[in-house]
């Protein structure tokens, strides 16, 4: 996520305690602003614990690339080992976290190493975006119908101001985050891990 929290408030994600969120700083935004990283970390997220060489497979990389990125994922404290699995020859990986925030004041840090590193992350995540989109589009027809007429991918245009978009922002987070205590197991019949993309962003200036 990459919302900004409002004053006296919690980032969103804090809101379901069994869920861990990781809080950017400048230096871990730094150590996560790198393609191959920010894509390894999503896989490990979405799919599950793996190997270098899994990992690879996976993005279509080399293992010697993603051994070495997993390691500065490690160093900066987004993944680590995962004791069920590691104990064989190779090693398995775990993501630390089940999400990111980032707090979009970083964009005015006066360090531009730390504004470089946060316009790496968000084109990155934007991408993200865009890809998963695209692959639904792609592969919809493979889905049953259910899922087809549940899928939504739609834009709203509003006049609000600054006040009122945190607080259009705010409850659209607490929806979403309400119907994760709902969310049945992985693995229960008709069930797929559902991707919710929001972008609350003003499209012309004001004077």
């Amino acid at each position: 996520m990459t919302e900004k929290p409002t004053e006296k408030s919690q980032p969103p994600e804090q809101a379901a305690p069994a869920r861990k969120v990781r809080h950017l700083d400048p230096r871990s935004l730094r150590g996560i602003a790198h393609p191959l990283r920010m894509r390894i970390l999503g896989s490990l997220r979405l799919d599950g614990p793996a190997t270098a060489s899994q990992l690879a497979e996976r993005l279509d990389e080399s293992s010697g690339a993603t051994s070495y990125h997993l390691r500065q994922l490690a160093e900066y404290g987004f993944a680590e080992d995962d004791p069920e699995r590691g104990k064989g020859r190779e090693r398995w990986w775990r993501a630390v976290a089940q999400g990111t925030y980032v707090d979009n004041d970083l964009a005015l840090n006066a360090d531009p190493e730390v504004r470089g590193a946060y316009s790496t992350f968000m084109h990155e995540h934007a991408g993200n975006h865009a890809a998963e989109v695209a692959t639904w589009i792609a592969t919809s027809q493979d889905w049953s119908p259910e899922w087809v007429e549940a899928s939504d991918i739609s834009d709203f245009t509003l006049n609000l101001t600054p006040a009122l978009a945190a607080e259009l922002k705010a409850k659209m987070h607490e929806l979403m985050e309400s119907y994760r205590p709902l969310a049945p197991e992985d693995g229960a019949p008709n069930t797929a891990k559902v991707r919710l993309h929001t972008h609350l962003i003003p499209t012309r200036p004001t004077d």
